[in-house]
């Protein structure tokens, strides 16, 4: 029924739930796995600047390696699975936007997405970003938890 998956992933445990689920689906429908990661640039204040004890420029080159090694994850299931992929990284405030523009732009038909759970306080400050995905794609989105 899907041909092409796109498989957010932060590095997470749950991420690694959905990317397994991903490659499963794939492998017995033929289709093939998108791989994203988006990297969240540094928060930069200039109220902070004075005492920021982190480069930024590090701190991203840092974020964005990190990126890379999850999808390099996702590429390496993928591919001992016999699975076609492709992988993208991202830097980005608004992963789920980046997750929505990725789905248009390699002509995803489903997401497959970990979401963690979160309910009460914390899911309505930390906001998810599972939810906005949901919300706002025009295509079906799995959600494991």
């Amino acid at each position: 029924m899907f041909k092409t998956i796109l498989v957010p992933t932060d590095g997470s445990e749950r991420s690694d739930k959905a990317i397994n689920n991903a490659i499963d689906y794939a492998r017995h429908c033929g289709a093939k796995i998108v791989g994203i990661s988006v990297a969240e640039p540094y928060p930069f204040s200039p109220l902070a600047e004075s005492s920021m004890a982190i480069d930024p420029a590090l701190y991203e080159e840092n974020v964005r390696t990190l990126a890379e090694q999850h999808v390099r994850k996702i590429a390496d299931a993928a591919q001992a699975a016999g699975v076609a992929c492709q992988t993208a990284t991202m830097m980005s405030f608004a992963p789920d936007e980046e997750i929505i523009n990725a789905a248009k732009t390699y002509g995803c038909d489903v997401i497959f997405m970990a979401s963690h759970g979160r309910s009460g306080l914390s899911r309505m400050f930390l906001g998810s970003k599972t939810q906005k995905v949901l919300a706002h794609s025009t295509i079906p989105v799995l959600v494991l938890r």
